[in-house]
């Protein structure tokens, strides 16, 4: 049973920037060098999650982890607020035509999650209904595994709420970041404990564990998702596809 409180939001001792930046940089070639494996391969796929409170990053760690990777074979999908065609399918809809075919990576910023988290702290939809969403979501993406051999990495990014105030301020105070203000993240602030447990209770329900990474520091999270990531690619066939090479008589 994972309890969020528990696990630090943090780097760990020992651990310093300079190290793992560089670090980061070698981890990065490799993760480029095997998704062009991965795509001429067309045997997997990878999906991988990113959820987390407002400003936890996930659009910094999608550019960080993949910035080397071809955008042929890597892309990025952002969920908000449904449309009304969306809203007028189910929830998983607008999700399923976006998962990844072989030898793709897509990145999820914000996922299936959403439909089930903003909805149930609000109270817009019953414990029941969001209940049974969680199971849908474990089968859809069991689905995707088994019949579609696509590696599932979801992506818990842990932010404390000292550090998600700092990042919204910056927002207000520094020029360059001002487009991000956004006053429903602050509105979402005071709904902090319920999102926390809503995510706790989502993380214990998922049959595909989740990572939690730290986010506190942005120079560790880059690093702890990307060798997560490394780690899964490398679990993968990493021989090039053999060609028949005979030329026509």
């Amino acid at each position: 049973m994972i309890k969020l409180s528990e696990i630090s939001t943090r780097a760990p001792e020992g651990l310093d920037k300079k190290t793992a930046s560089i670090e980061l940089d070698r981890i990065t070639d490799r993760i480029a060098e095997l998704s062009e494996i991965l795509a001429a391969r067309k045997e997997h796929s990878i999906l991988v999650v990113f959820q987390g409170m407002d400003s936890s990053g996930k659009d910094g760690a999608t550019e960080k982890v993949f910035r080397k990777v071809s955008p042929s074979i890597a892309s990025a999908v952002g969920y908000k607020k449904p449309t009304d065609e969306e809203f007028a399918h189910d929830f998983l809809w607008r999700i399923h035509k976006n998962a990844p075919g072989k030898g793709q990576i897509k990145i999820f910023v914000r996922s299936h999650y959403e439909d089930v988290l903003i909805q149930r702290v609000h109270g817009w939809i019953s414990e029941e209904k969001a209940l049974r969403r969680i199971r849908a979501i474990n089968d859809w993406e069991r689905l995707i595994s088994e019949d579609a051999n696509t590696i599932v990495l979801k992506f818990y990014l842990h932010l404390s709420k000292e550090r998600q105030q700092e990042k919204l301020q910056e927002r207000i105070d520094m020029q360059r970041k001002n487009w991000k203000h956004n006053v429903g993240d602050w509105e979402a602030r005071k709904h902090w404990n319920e999102y926390r447990r809503c995510y706790e209770d989502a993380i214990n329900r998922s049959e595909i564990p989740w990572i939690i990474a730290p986010v506190d520091q942005r120079w560790y999270r880059n690093y702890f998702i990307a060798s997560k990531v490394l780690e899964a690619m490398e679990a993968l066939p990493q021989d090039w596809p053999i060609v028949d090479m005979e030329l026509p008589s």
